[in-house]
């Protein structure tokens, strides 16, 4: 049981996610939900949790909509950009260096 709790991932509202796994359908946060295709999302696309629902869901808005989904399927979409900068700057400041010590070594 600890090893599902494990896998699903703590949102808070406001958080900005992404949709990562094929759905065999989507379901509405309607009070009446309601099934839809799963070409209303798609894979990839990112959406704000809204907030907490029974039985494990959480309501997020999607642009078509706000609809229930499980943690298995989101991941927060801030960690990619966050990650991209970190490798951005990681890239910069080695060519940095080379260029300091080239100068050094004219001189």
């Amino acid at each position: 049981m600890s090893e599902n709790q494990d896998l699903e991932q703590d949102f808070q509202a406001g958080d900005q996610v992404r949709l990562m796994n094929t759905l065999p359908y989507v379901k509405t946060a309607d009070p009446m939900p309601m099934l839809r295709p799963p070409n209303v999302v798609s894979i990839g696309e990112e959406g704000t949790i809204i907030d907490r629902r029974p039985g494990g869901y959480w309501g997020v808005r999607f642009s078509k909509g706000i609809f229930l989904m499980e943690s298995r399927n989101l991941e927060l979409a801030v960690d990619e950009l966050a990650e991209e900068t970190d490798a951005a700057d990681e890239e910069t400041d080695p060519a940095s260096e080379n260029e300091t010590d080239e100068a050094k070594s004219e001189d």
